[in-house]
């Protein structure tokens, strides 16, 4: 395989140049809340509590910088998208409360889009909404059922597209049908996270990078500089999660590649539409998701190596070739106007899988511990209501947010190795080979793909 000349790594393209990094916790510290974890859960958790008590000594650590994680690396997808199966949360926890939630993530799609206004955030935001295709009549089969179900739930404002009204809005190759969801905006990730941690240092909050935690309990968060005491601790790792102490199966750290191209010409623009800026996705079950930048790319990313043995995290982004081949294959497939554009970036990041799919917000006011994560993929609009959620708990607030069904919920842990590695890999090869199926003129969903949801553990 020819070797790419894509930068590899280097976290994400959406740092131009790597931030200057903070100071290092200077030894031990007391406060009155400590978060883990700089990015969105972290940072946004921080700003609400600031916002709503502004005498709160608070200190977050972080282990590289702010953003370093998913928070700088995901697809820039802004959108009111359950981090969850709704079906099986509204049967443990009522269908009305799965509304509001879904209410809630639609509704907090705005709220980000107002608190970078009103604090400064320069971060590319468009609200232009997501535009989901099918490509081939199975696809087609499963986009009619996923409008039914966003209707169903109560998602206002979806539109159903044919071919061509699709090609109104981006000229795609082989679309077969379409629809939109109003409730996305394209962000610059990296340029939201970062603003966020200047924001709240702005408002008083003491971050601490180059600090990773090696110990965390109850009113201590250890490291190798020194320790925080503080009575509320609260964790917001991520794909993270598994490094830490008693940790390591809580949540599997799932990988997510992306790769961006070089600045597109105008004139080949003219050619490709996309002057919504809507996110774009489509429904394989090996799903896309892609983005116009700020700067006029193409960044595009899905699944290509989803795990590493031993919930084992990349370095710095870095991907194997095979999966710059693979995302740069799709890419030139739904668009192939793009075949000359060079690629110039690609990199990695990890996003937490609960067991069972469902992110959580838990706090335990006996001990003051809480945490908030597991978003599957669907974390840049949840993090900010979990953010919100987190201050209302740890304040002892009752409100509608402390009432969403994410609350207190509990995932049993994954399976040890090798089961781990296997049922991943087993499921992934499973949904490859249902996309093949159905590229072939299949007219319904895979029975393939039946059998890697039941691996999955998904309904």
């Amino acid at each position: 395989m020819p070797q790419s000349s894509a930068v590899n790594g280097r976290v994400s393209n959406w740092y131009a140049e790597l931030p200057d990094v903070r100071a290092a916790l200077p030894g031990d510290r007391d406060a009155d809340v400590c978060i883990v974890g700089a990015g969105y859960t972290g940072l946004w958790t921080a700003y609400y509590l600031k916002r709503a008590d502004p005498s709160l000594r608070i200190v977050v650590l972080e282990a590289r910088f702010a953003g370093f994680g998913a928070s700088g690396r995901n697809g820039g997808w802004l959108s009111g998208l359950v981090p969850g199966d709704r079906h099986r949360m509204a049967e443990l926890y009522g269908r009305d409360r799965v509304l509001a939630w879904q209410r809630a993530l639609n509704d907090s799609v705005d709220e980000v889009i107002d608190v970078a206004g009103r604090e400064g955030i320069d971060a590319g935001i468009v609200k232009g909404g997501t535009l989901h295709v099918a490509r081939n009549r199975a696809q087609a089969s499963r986009l009619v059922a996923e409008v039914s179900e966003e209707l169903g739930w109560k998602v206002d404002g979806i539109t159903t597209l044919t071919k061509a009204d699709t090609a109104q809005r981006i000229q795609l190759d082989g679309v077969v049908s379409a629809y939109h969801n109003p409730h996305c905006a394209r962000v610059q990730p990296a340029q939201l996270v970062r603003g966020l941690a200047d924001t709240v240092e702005r408002l008083g909050v003491d971050i601490y990078e180059r600090s990773p935690v090696n110990d965390l309990r109850a009113g201590r968060v250890g490291t190798v500089l020194g320790a925080v005491s503080a009575p509320v601790v609260l964790r917001a790792t991520e794909g993270f999660t598994s490094s830490l102490p008693g940790l390591k199966r809580r949540w599997l750290p799932m990988n997510s590649s992306m790769i961006a191209t070089d600045p597109i010409p105008q004139d080949i623009w003219e050619t490709i539409g996309w002057e919504g800026r809507e996110t774009l996705g489509d429904t394989a079950h090996g799903f896309f998701y892609a983005q116009r930048t700020v700067d006029d790319r193409i960044a595009i990313g899905g699944r290509s190596v989803p795990y590493r043995f031993g919930s084992r995290t990349d370095i710095d982004g870095q991907v194997p070739e095979r999966t710059i081949a693979h995302l740069t294959a799709v890419l030139h497939s739904a668009l192939p106007q793009t075949r000359d554009i060079p690629i110039a970036h690609a990199w990695c990041g990890v996003l937490a899988v609960p067991r069972d799919w469902e992110a959580s917000v838990t706090f335990d006011r006996a001990t003051g511990l809480g945490t908030a994560g597991g978003y599957v993929g669907h974390g840049v609009t949840a993090t900010n209501l979990a953010g919100r959620t987190l201050t209302d708990l740890a304040l002892g607030r009752q409100t509608p947010l402390t009432d969403l069904p994410w609350v207190g919920h509990q995932s049993r842990d994954w399976e040890p190795e090798p089961l781990r590695w296997l049922g991943v890999r087993g499921m992934y090869l499973a949904y490859k080979a249902a996309d093949w199926h159905e590229a072939r003129g299949r007219k319904s969903t895979s029975p393939i793909a039946v059998v890697a949801d039941r691996i999955a553990g998904r309904p």
